[in-house]
């Protein structure tokens, strides 16, 4: 670890509050429909646009009606998505003439984009044309995104109002959030990519002649196509995915330090920023920075160990006359680009995992053992540490019910959260929604670490690092992250499909009983705090949350990371290698 690395990890940790107020004031007043310097501009379309497709915005909706509205948005994106990809070769937008994408492999694509996930399991340039990427992939990045934040604005309604039996209006939020909060920033977003280097151009791919030729090999074809504009939502909107198999790592997509920076950022603004939407539309501002603070002190556990870990490096190397605790010359540089190093690499790796964005600029694979447990226990951890754009703001107010009850428990009273009582009903809502997470996880992943036939056959690695590709594949698809220990073949029948389940339970049926919640806190009436009401702006509160998070965490999965990247840590000790 340097002095260097250090201060670069703080710079973009200080970009990251200072942008919070502002751009989380600016989606309160978006959400609660006040006027915003962009409404001279944005209000006209978006008239026309409820015009055109007979959408009444003064009405709004119940919970059930407005679960009923995501579902039906969700399966038509999925399937235009899924039928755009079979019959891709006979549309324009395809100068490489790229084949039809086999249905598996369809299903997958489908559901990873529809579900903010964008798992890919294929090498997108060689078998996505321009057409699928622009009109399939990115719009599916809006969009996504935009249920997202629908999402967690309607449970902040449920938070704050009282005795109302609606949460909004769904195609009215989604509207907003895709005319305000994701378009222009994506559009300047893309302009400055631009400006590093990023490509975006419609040409086919061009061929260059090696200088020196390796053996029979003596050309290399160079990828290009609409490469920033996909880039700018994929990271705003907690996407993820690439162009470009080498997804933030190729100079395509990733050129120089400022874009990496820029990358950075754009994962975590609109998460950070809605902790103050929350605080703002609830009437708690103290309760959004408490909320703030346990995501920004959970990110920094996470980003402190991979920085160390990685930095470190593998004993092994050190040389077989050196003691096993000796420091590897340069730290762990295997899978990581020389331009970004370790600081830089870890810190993506942190931030792409504590958001459910699956972008990456190095190879989580190539981690070491300690390394690479940080960027699967953050995905374990519900992805709450920020987390996807507006999941990961009704995720950790799942955990924040959960923390209100056991301090109720506590005391001998009935919780209260922001003046509502939680009542039993509350509690099994929270807890359905935080217990489909583990159980898709684990029995995919047990499923398929006992199954050589179609789960095992397909690792590159044996042992417990071969265990943990598959954890991280099948916790990577139920938390809607997209990234991956590159060592696993997914592209199979099985992988495809249970990882495609995988992405749908993770997203749909997790926000089923996270809407109910949202519902039922909606009509409560609000009392006053007494001596016993436990305060959730304090310090305490935000201890007690994060403590929550690491144990319900912990007590879930240890067991499995004990026999994946813990005990591999152990035998790497050991001297010993997978």
């Amino acid at each position: 670890m340097t002095l260097n690395g250090w201060l670069q990890i703080l710079v973009f940790f200080a970009l990251i509050l200072a942008v919070t107020k502002p751009l989380g004031a600016f989606m309160a007043r978006v959400f609660n429909r006040e006027r915003t310097w962009l409404d001279p501009i944005l209000r006209p379309v978006e008239r026309l646009m409820y015009r055109l497709t007979g959408v009444d915005e003064t009405r709004e909706m119940r919970w059930t009606e407005y679960a009923l509205a995501m579902l039906l948005f969700s399966v038509v994106s999925m399937v235009v998505l899924y039928l755009l990809q079979r019959v891709q070769t006979w549309l324009p937008f395809n100068p490489q003439k790229l084949a039809n994408i086999e249905p598996s492999s369809a299903f997958n694509t489908a559901a990873s984009f529809t579900t903010n996930t964008n798992w890919q399991s294929y090498v997108p340039e060689v078998t996505m044309s321009y057409l699928t990427q622009m009109a399939g992939l990115a719009y599916q990045n809006f969009v996504s995104a935009a249920v997202g934040i629908a999402l967690a604005i309607a449970f902040i309604r449920g938070i704050a109002r009282r005795e109302r039996d609606t949460l909004g209006n769904f195609w009215v939020d989604m509207t907003r959030a895709t005319l305000w909060v994701l378009l222009p920033f994506c559009l300047v977003g893309a302009l400055l990519l631009v400006s590093q280097g990023v490509v975006q151009n419609f040409k086919p791919y061009d061929t260059a002649k090696l200088v020196d030729p390796q053996g029979q090999v003596t050309e290399q074809v160079i990828a290009q196509g609409p490469v920033a504009s996909q880039e700018a939502i994929k990271m705003w909107g907690t996407n993820g995915g690439g162009f470009f198999n080498a997804n933030s790592s190729h100079p395509f997509e990733n050129p120089t330090p400022l874009s990496n920076l820029l990358e950075m950022f754009a994962i975590f603004a609109i998460s950070a920023g809605l902790t103050y939407t929350l605080g703002k539309m609830t009437g708690a501002q103290k309760h959004g920075w408490a909320v703030f603070a346990a995501m920004a002190l959970l990110f920094w556990i996470g980003i402190a160990t991979a920085y160390w870990a990685e930095a470190k490096g593998n004993p092994i190397l050190t040389g077989v006359d050196q003691v096993a605790s000796a420091t590897q010359s340069g730290g762990n540089m295997e899978g990581k680009e020389v331009r970004f190093g370790i600081a830089n690499s870890a810190l993506f790796a942190t931030i792409t995992t504590n958001a459910s964005c699956g972008a990456v600029n190095s190879m989580h694979d190539s981690f070491t053992p300690l390394g690479g447990l940080v960027p699967l226990a953050n995905i374990m951890l519900s992805e709450v540490i920020f987390g996807g754009v507006g999941a990961g703001l009704y995720g950790i107010l799942i955990y924040v019910v959960l923390a209100v009850f056991i301090a109720g428990l506590m005391v001998g009273r009935t919780p209260e959260y922001l003046g509502k009582k939680i009542e039993a009903y509350d509690v099994k809502m929270a807890m359905l929604n935080l217990l489909i997470f583990p159980l898709t996880i684990l029995v995919f992943a047990a499923i398929s670490s006992v199954s050589p036939d179609f789960g095992t056959s397909q690792l590159n690695n044996a042992g417990p690092h071969g265990l943990s590709e598959i954890l991280y594949a099948f916790s990577s698809g139920t938390g809607n992250n997209g990234s991956a220990f590159a060592g696993i073949s997914a592209n199979t029948y099985w992988y495809n499909t249970t990882i495609g389940i995988a992405m749908l339970f993770g997203r749909f049926l997790m926000i089923i009983p996270m809407l109910a919640l949202a519902g039922n806190l909606g009509r409560k009436k609000t009392v006053p705090p007494s001596l016993g009401t436990f305060p959730v702006t304090t310090p305490l509160f935000t201890t007690l949350l994060v403590s929550v998070i690491i144990i319900v965490g912990a007590l879930t999965f240890f067991p499995a990371l004990s026999l994946g990247p813990i005990v591999e840590h152990l035998l790497m000790q050991a001297r010993q290698t997978f």
